[in-house]
């Protein structure tokens, strides 16, 4: 946690947990498929879990796409013009794309 208010940003790569361990920051520098990056972020649960790997914060885009939460309901979603992915979260569809006139 961060002790004072912040009067400007913070430098986000000396952020550490409140037991003093460095949380890992990663960027993707292209494009990570959705499958990909799902596989990864519960590979490195398992590894957290474990011992093995520290917490990160992974900063990352995708192509778009939708995801359907646990609420989402087929008929819903009347033009899927991107793939879907059904998730365990809660709600219904989300779309995922970078906002245009936002830098890369």
């Amino acid at each position: 946690m961060l002790s004072q208010p912040l009067s400007s940003p913070p430098d986000l790569t000396r952020l550490r947990r409140d037991d003093g361990r460095p949380v890992q920051w990663v960027t993707a520098l292209a494009p990570v498929p959705y499958e990909t990056a799902v596989a990864f972020m519960e590979d490195r649960v398992a590894a957290i879990h474990a011992g093995e790997a520290e917490e990160m914060i992974w900063l990352l885009e995708h192509p778009p796409l939708y995801t359907g939460g646990v609420s989402a309901k087929a008929d819903d979603l009347i033009d899927a013009r991107f793939p879907v992915f059904q998730t365990g979260r809660g709600g219904q569809y989300t779309y995922h794309a970078r906002a245009s006139g936002w830098p890369m």
